[in-house]
């Protein structure tokens, strides 16, 4: 209970900007558990969808694999689906590497979606911070100013105390935002790191079991030249 009454009142004398901080920092976390609880959710039903390829992959069922692919929620199911569905159209390894690096790119947004928030919505808390501090400080100097010469110090002292509560509010908030938006980054980065070893994993079964040729485009060319 005395913890509660210290929070109040470290939040009532911090004055106005202690509100948008406040909701700065509420927004923030918000963002951060969606995030955390969306990236979990895509890296169990990456590790399960591709439990559920790698079968397939080794019965040569690639029909199979492109209907999984489009009904899964997924993303390594789709960028292996999309690998799999270009060999209907050619046998290079450097074709079925870029279909799978699109279906890559069409992943990221998702799985990077609102985390780059989280680093601007803690500069955001610490700038209202030392906002709120500075404004403060124009208005206790501002009162000291018309004051009784005997009571200058202490409602100097007092004045500054308060407006210094904004700026650790302010820091408060952003410490864990910052925090969270590295955690969220690191857990982004494994997933990512997670689908291309996928596809690198179905690229070399395929070309175990297919004519897929190794060679560049270039060096094709080349020797067509």
């Amino acid at each position: 209970m005395e913890l509660y009454n210290v929070i109040v009142r470290f939040f009532q004398e911090g004055g106005s900007f202690m509100f948008p901080i406040a909701i700065v920092l509420a927004i923030g976390l918000a963002i951060a558990l969606e995030r955390f609880i969306f990236l979990s959710s895509a890296r169990h039903t990456n590790k399960k969808a591709f439990g559920e390829i790698e079968p397939l992959l080794m019965k040569s069922n690639y029909n199979g694999i492109v209907q999984f692919g489009k009904g899964s929620s997924a993303p390594v199911s789709r960028i292996i689906s999309a690998g799999v569905e270009r060999l209907n159209h050619s046998f290079r390894r450097e074709d079925i590497e870029y279909a799978m690096e699109e279906g890559l790119m069409e992943a990221m947004p998702r799985l990077e979606k609102r985390t780059a928030y989280l680093a601007t919505l803690a500069n955001i808390s610490t700038l209202l911070g030392l906002l709120g501090t500075i404004i403060g400080l124009i208005a206790a100097f501002s009162a000291v100013a018309s004051a009784d010469p005997s009571e200058k110090a202490s409602l100097l002292s007092q004045s500054i105390s308060v407006a210094m509560n904004t700026t650790a509010f302010g820091l408060i908030a952003a410490i864990p935002l910052l925090a969270f938006h590295s955690v969220l980054q690191t857990k982004t980065t494994e997933i990512v790191d997670s689908m291309e070893m996928a596809g690198v994993k179905c690229l070399n079964l395929l070309i175990a079991r297919h004519q897929i040729s190794p060679k560049s485009r270039a060096t094709d060319e080349a020797q067509t030249a």
